[in-house]
This record gives C-alpha cells, structure tokens and sequence, in this order.
C-alpha cells in the first residue's frame, strides 16, 4: 500500500494537490486570525489602533520572525531530501537540532524585540498618535516569540515528511482561540491593542503546544525526545547553508518594505491604516501562494533526495497550472468583491477608498507571481540557496529602494508607492526563469550523498 506522505510516488497532480490543499486552507486561516485582530480594533477601537497594530509594528515582526522562520525552510529542505533518501538516523538527529534551534532563536528574539521596540519604531517614523499603542503591540507579541518558533519548524518538520493535515488541525485549532479570545479581551473587556496582542500570544503558545505534542508521540523517525533536544553538528550545518540564505531573501524582503513603510508613513495616518487593511485583503492571495511554495520546496525536496529528477520537471508544470487557476479564482473574487470586503474593516470611507485605491496597483498583476513562487519553491527543495537570493535581493528588494527615492520623490502620492511593487515581480520573475533554464540545480546533490557530505564538511 502507497505511504500517503511519501511524494516520490503517484501521479504528480494528484500528490501535489492533496498535500497542497491542506497548506492552503492553513495559510488562510493565519491570514484569517491576522486579520480577525484588524477587523477587531478597527470596529472596536478605532482608525488609530488600526494602524498601530498594522503599521510599522507588522513591518517590525515580518523583519524580525521572517528571517527566523525563513530559516526553518533549511529544515524542511533537508528532512524531505533525507525522507526521500529513506535516512532515518539523520532524520532523527535533523529534527532535534531543528527543535534545539527554534528554541533558541525564539528566546534570543524575545530579548531582543522587547529592548529594541521603541528605538525601531521611532527609526521608521511611526505616527505619534500610534506610538504607544505599537509599543504594547509589539513587546506582547515578541513575549510569544518561542511559540512561534516552535510552532513553525514542527510544522516544517511534518511538512517535509510529507504530513500537511496536522499542521492544519493545529492551526484551525489556533485561529478559533484567536478570535475568541479577541471578542472576549477586546469587545468583552476593552482591553484594546493589548488585548489583541495577548490574545494572539496565548493562540500561538496553544498552536506551539499541540505540533510539539505530536512530534513526541509519533513513532517515526522524526520522532522528538525531549531530552536528546541539542544541535547535531552535521545536520545543523546542512540546514543552516539553505536556511541562512533564505532567512537573509526574507530579511531583505522585509528591509525594503521597512523603507516603504517609512514613505507609506509620510502620507499620513488614513494611508497607513489603508495599508493596514491592504496587507489584509491583499493577504489572502499571498497565503495561497506561500502554501504552493511550501508545498512545492517538500515535494522537490523528497524526489530530489530519491533521484527523481524527470518527476521534479513534471511537477514544475503541474504547479504552475495549478497557481495560475489559484491566481485566476483570486483575482476574480478581489477585483469585484473587494472593496465590499473593506467595509468589515472601518466605516471611514477615506480608509476604504484609499485602501482600494492601493488594491488595485496589486490584484491584477499577481499572475507574474506565479513564476516566481514556482520556481523559488524548486530551487529551494534542490537546495540551490544563494543565486536565487541575488536574484531576488536585487530584482525585489534593490529596485523597491530605488523606487522610492527617485520615483516616490517625483510622485510622492498611494498609487506612486505602490506600483514598486508590480515592477519588482516582473524584473524577478524574468531573471529567476532564465536561471531555471539554465539548469545549474540538476549539477547538485541531495543531502546524505557523499558528495554533499564532502561540501558539508
């Protein structure tokens, strides 16, 4: 009988879009606990709690907790590659220095967040009537930092073995406790912003909770014994030559969007709440997409580490014809629901237009995404780290910089701003798919190979 989460065999499609589904309906439900906490403030608190908790404050945490969960990718990538080798011993050791990790990382990002949340908030030219309310936010939320981590890399570690319904059960799990504790803390007790961020600190610890409970039940081989948790020399290095890479994209990523929530900032505080509720309508389409992502770095991480190279080529075109129906279902459902589902958010019509305003400099030009995600999703389960990431640092991150100071200047208006976007994907997009092309990943070696071992070492 087939093993339901070994991805080296099957129909591609087939695989693909059971282990795909289950990601995605996770990611919506983050994007939907994300954006339960906006639609709370902003109907119970108000138009300034709304930009505080979606301001400068987002931009802090994606910086700071993107880089480390970029960096539990490594995890992923290197526990499928040896799950598709058959590798139980590494597995184990893997997943424990993985564990050991995110631990540390976690508790290493509270420290750090909690002392510098005021300086990086004043760095970015945070509007002062949401000051304090994003230094509540943000020191609540960097508390529940160790959650975080924890919950991401056990999610990682199922993911890579092929088991994307737990993570799933976890989250929903997570979500529903989200919003409740939000109506309970907020509407019930007025605890305003933070309440939103203690609610959001006790949802993780739940989600945290639960993915560590199951790694230490399994009887698997990436089963967790609580006191074997440390760092395998070996697999640590393996992780982190992929891990650090992708961690240093995300932070990238995120230094250009500091730079334009700086100018975002400049425009006044109804434009950073549109931003705010932007990055939440806007947000469920890069859920999805960072689902197909994730899906496709593990089912190329499994194939690659058991030889399967034809059935990583086949489950390229797979993928992007299941991402341009995604993409064209989304599109679609925004361009003429959207600015409806603004209301949800704030009765102040200056936000919602604003908001829709910025929506749609985005929605129609997500079908370039797809290349990208695709084919980052591909490089990253082969292991291919560092060229992809000149690629992106450059076409992303280099031309958003640019943009705003030489265009932003000139036009220092929404639609100025937000058309950097639209313009980075299409740049990245071209050279990421001449790179693929090129093919230089076939040359690599999957992780437990002698060859692999010697660059290791």
């Amino acid at each position: 009988m087939e093993n339901q989460y070994d991805l080296t065999q099957g129909v591609i499609w087939k695989k693909l879009l059971l282990f795909f589904l289950p990601i995605a309906v996770g990611t919506l439900f983050q994007q939907l606990y994300n954006t339960v906490d906006a639609v709370v403030v902003g109907q119970f608190v108000g138009t300034g709690a709304l930009a505080a908790v979606g301001g400068s404050a987002a931009q802090i945490i994606a910086l700071f907790i993107g880089f480390f969960v970029a960096l539990s990718g490594g995890a992923t990538v290197i526990i499928a590659q040896l799950f598709g080798a058959g590798d139980r011993e590494s597995i184990s050791r893997a997943s424990h220095s993985a564990v050991a990790f995110s631990l540390t990382a976690g508790a290493v990002l509270t420290v750090i967040g909690i002392l510098i949340t005021p300086a990086a908030l004043r760095a970015m030219n945070t509007p002062a009537d949401t000051m304090a309310d994003s230094v509540v936010y943000l020191r609540v939320y960097f508390c529940g930092t160790v959650f975080v981590m924890l919950y991401n890399m056990g999610s990682s570690i199922l993911r890579a073995v092929g088991d994307s319904r737990r993570p799933l059960y976890y989250l929903i799990a997570c979500c529903v406790c989200n919003i409740v504790l939000d109506l309970t803390f907020v509407a019930g007790l007025g605890m305003a912003v933070f309440g939103v961020a203690l609610a959001t600190a006790l949802s993780q610890l739940l989600s945290a909770v639960l993915v560590l409970a199951q790694l230490c039940r399994t009887q698997e081989a990436y089963r967790i014994t609580l006191a074997k948790i440390r760092f395998h020399g070996l697999e640590t290095r393996r992780m982190l030559r992929i891990g650090v890479p992708s961690g240093l994209q995300s932070t990238m990523y995120n230094l250009s969007n500091l730079i334009i929530q700086v100018a975002v900032n400049s425009l006044g505080t109804t434009v950073v709440a549109a931003w705010t509720m932007t990055s939440k309508v806007d947000g469920i389409y890069w859920a999805l997409s960072s689902a197909l992502g994730t899906a496709v770095m593990s089912f190329v991480g499994q194939n690659f580490g058991a030889g399967k190279t034809d059935r990583i080529k086949k489950s390229v075109r797979v993928s992007m014809g299941v991402f341009m129906a995604v993409t064209a279902v989304l599109v679609g459902v925004l361009m003429t629901s959207g600015r409806w589902l603004l209301h949800l958010f704030t009765a102040d019509e200056s936000v919602i237009a604003c908001t829709w305003q910025m929506m749609n400099c985005f929605i129609p030009y997500y079908f370039i995404w797809t290349f990208i995600e695709v084919i980052s999703g591909v490089l990253r389960g082969v292991g291919d780290a560092v060229v992809p990431v000149v690629i992106t640092g450059i076409g992303i991150c280099a031309v958003r910089i640019v943009w705003v100071f030489t265009v932003f200047v000139r036009f220092h208006t929404v639609v100025g701003i937000s058309l950097c976007y639209p313009v980075s994907w299409l740049i990245t997009a071209v050279a990421l798919t001449a790179y693929y092309r090129r093919g230089r990943w076939l040359e690599l070696k999957p992780a437990g190979s002698p060859a692999a071992e010697a660059d290791v070492l």
